[in-house]
């Protein structure tokens, strides 16, 4: 596969990224105030030609990714990175978008489908779980990935698995899969919800809470930052399957499209080259088993 110019600024800027992300906290999702990332471009608003198919999207495409997430995707003033925004890229390009025609707009979990139906971005591509409820507002395509909710904690912690968490102090995003999963399977759990991963990170590293649970994509890319050395670890012990898609409205016309490029990405060897780069350095390895994964969105 050819690779995009901005491919290769990505790769540039990765190294530099995760130095300036170390011990971070931005406060990435901080509610319905949040001021929206821009991108370097008009990033605010989503355009209203976007959806053009091969001939690209009028004036651009604007997609939700999220900007605190180390592997995943992180902003570092206009520079996007991770393994999510560099898929929304290549899938961007495959629509027919150059690089100045992407903004990139920030993905609060709690006002993903809100952003979708009211035309604050045309898609979104941010660990973005396909689950029936929200099949019934939003269009997925996809899955193009598959991981598992697991457990970030400290390295002496002594939990391997939700098995451990009676009487803790468990951590986790407002309006994410992970959190409802909790309530749902571990109700006994005391679930502090936060605005945001790095948040979350912070108390674990801290000893203030005593584990964070989300995806364990999620969870390998903070691990690996050079500020948690030797402090934190996935347990390692995976407790779903939440499956990625796409995120789109349900008038969006592209979405079988989008389904061929992601078999696409799997076939030529672009998404494994894109998940070693972002999760790498973690150590982290794709569930063989359900990678690549099969078809299960929701196309009209």
């Amino acid at each position: 596969m050819k690779r995009t110019p901005f491919r290769l600024m990505a790769v540039l800027a990765a190294g530099a990224l995760m130095l300036s992300a170390c011990g971070s906290d931005d406060g990435g999702d901080e509610g319905d105030d949040a001021p929206a990332a821009d991108g370097g471009g008009d990033g605010g608003e989503a355009s209203e030609d976007a959806g053009g198919g091969e001939e690209g999207g009028g004036d651009g495409i604007t997609i939700g990714v999220k900007i605190d997430q180390p592997g995943m995707g992180m902003q570092d003033g206009d520079t996007y990175t991770g393994m999510d925004t560099e898929i929304a890229k290549v899938v961007a390009e495959k629509l027919g978008y150059s690089e100045d025609q992407i903004s990139f707009k920030e993905s609060v979990s709690a006002q993903r489908e809100t952003m979708l139906d009211t035309g604050q971005v045309d898609m979104i591509v941010a660990s973005y779980s396909i689950t029936d409820s929200r099949k019934e507002t939003v269009q997925f395509a996809g899955p193009y990935f598959v991981a598992g909710q697991d457990l970030l904690v400290g390295v002496d912690s002594g939990i391997t698995g939700p098995a451990d968490l009676e009487g803790k102090l468990l951590c986790s995003v407002a309006g994410s899969t992970s959190a409802e999963n909790v309530k749902a399977d571990y109700p006994d759990v005391q679930l502090q919800e936060y605005a945001s991963y790095s948040e979350c990170v912070e108390q674990v590293a801290n000893g203030t809470l005593d584990a964070l649970t989300t995806d364990d994509t999620i969870l390998a890319g903070f691990a690996a930052q050079e500020a948690y050395a030797g402090k934190l670890v996935v347990a390692g012990e995976t407790f779903s399957t939440e499956n990625y898609g796409i995120g789109l409205n349900k008038d969006d016309d592209r979405c079988e499209e989008i389904n061929g490029i992601i078999t696409e990405m799997w076939e030529d060897g672009t998404m494994e080259e894109i998940i070693d780069e972002f999760l790498g350095a973690a150590n982290y390895t794709p569930n063989a088993e359900a990678n690549p994964p099969e078809a299960g969105g929701n196309c009209a």
